[in-house]
């Protein structure tokens, strides 16, 4: 099976386990934590899901360089931005403005470290990967 559709279906898998994220701060974090407290812990447990899954992963892959690691990185993230930006206006009817300023760190929203992991996870684990070889 080639890479780009091996990174596909991992990324439903982390699509799937982030979305169980979201419906865990909807319905425990954010009724004890408030709204905001609950989107950055969601975030930075989001982060959590999102390395945790992605080392199984690469392991699995067998040795893809750096190069081929951060395109699946990319791949992720541009599935993943697209996905909440379409899905958040046209689904759930949020402005584009309203969406955007789930982006702004100065505000205290934590999605652009999601948006960063999911980039780069691939291409950390493969790091770790060669390192923990070569040692």
């Amino acid at each position: 099976m080639p890479l780009w559709a091996k990174s596909s279906i991992m990324w439903l898998v982390l699509l799937l386990a982030m979305m169980g994220n979201g419906f865990f701060r909807g319905l425990v974090l954010q009724p004890r934590l408030g709204e905001h407290v609950a989107r950055q812990v969601a975030s930075l447990v989001g982060v959590c899901i999102i390395l945790a899954l992605t080392g199984p992963f690469v392991q699995r892959l067998g040795s893809p360089g750096s190069a081929q690691l951060l395109r699946v990185g990319l791949l992720w993230l541009v599935l993943t931005a697209a996905f909440e930006l379409l899905l958040g206006h046209y689904v759930s009817g949020a402005t584009w403005e309203m969406q955007l300023a789930d982006y702004n760190l100065l505000c205290g929203r934590l999605w652009p470290l999601v948006l960063l992991t999911t980039l780069l996870a691939p291409w950390l684990w493969g790091l770790v990967r060669r390192h923990s070889v070569v040692s």
